[in-house]
């Protein structure tokens, strides 16, 4: 049996496990499983995941696309630019790293954008928000990531400066975990009663179908969009990475 899986802290809200699982029943793939993984010290309970047996590869979610890169032995080129990996394959022992995030988030938020849509905010600084970027640089948009305090030694931004910014930012990204399935009424702290019909709030978040902060944005016009597509398309790049005899 070949087992595959999603590594996280906490997975209650990820609808990865079910996805495969019934990928595997409507394919007749009876050979392989997908499990969840959840850890919560990596550094500690690495090891452990290192010798399950019939692990052929994984999926990563937060907090770990960044800290389990130490671990691997091998990472694609787009993983070593952005510093981030969210796709395992294991072949021969070797565990090679690789980014499904981008090639989903791109796939997914291109379909909206509209000639106005020149520059983005960037909600949220971990490995998710790497491959956004990464995306965005791609499509030549202009962006700033929105973090929680202020650096001076950045050029990020935080919340408590976006009031006097936010006109000139007609899309705004959510990478982070808020409003996450089971923490519905929590939302990034933006300007809304700034937001109009020319703005476009994507969210990486798939469960809920619609957070607080698309929510809230909807009713001001906004055109939105969630991770669900994100999530389908990242996963059946990861389900081609791992069925490939060569990385």
């Amino acid at each position: 049996m070949e087992i595959y899986g999603l590594l996280g802290r906490s997975l209650s809200h990820s609808f990865s496990e079910k996805y495969f699982s019934e990928k595997f029943q409507k394919e007749n793939i009876t050979n392989c499983q997908y499990r969840n993984f959840e850890l919560k010290d990596l550094e500690k309970e690495i090891g452990k995941l290192k010798n399950e047996p019939g692990l052929k590869g994984f999926n990563i979610t937060i907090p770990y696309k960044t800290d389990i890169i130490p671990f691997l032995n091998e990472l694609t080129e787009e993983c070593q630019i952005i510093n981030a990996c969210n796709c395992i394959k294991i072949t021969n022992g070797k565990w090679i790293g690789y980014n499904t995030d981008i090639i989903g988030f791109e796939k997914s938020f291109v379909p909206h954008l509209k000639p106005f849509h020149k520059k983005a905010l960037i909600l949220g600084t971990g490995g998710a928000s790497k491959a956004v970027a990464f995306t965005l640089e791609k499509l030549k948009i202009d962006f700033l990531k929105v973090s929680r305090k202020k650096d001076p030694s950045s050029s990020m931004v935080s919340y408590e400066d976006l009031p006097e910014i936010f006109p000139d930012y007609q899309i705004v990204i959510n990478t982070t975990p808020l409003g996450t399935f089971p923490n519905l009424t929590e939302y990034p702290p933006l300007p809304y009663d700034m937001v109009t019909n020319q703005y476009y709030f994507f969210d990486l978040i798939y469960n809920p179908p619609k957070t607080m902060f698309l929510s809230l944005a909807q009713k001001k016009g906004a055109t939105i969009e969630n991770g669900e597509k994100m999530l389908s398309i990242q996963a059946e790049e990861s389900w081609r990475i791992w069925k490939e005899r060569l990385l």
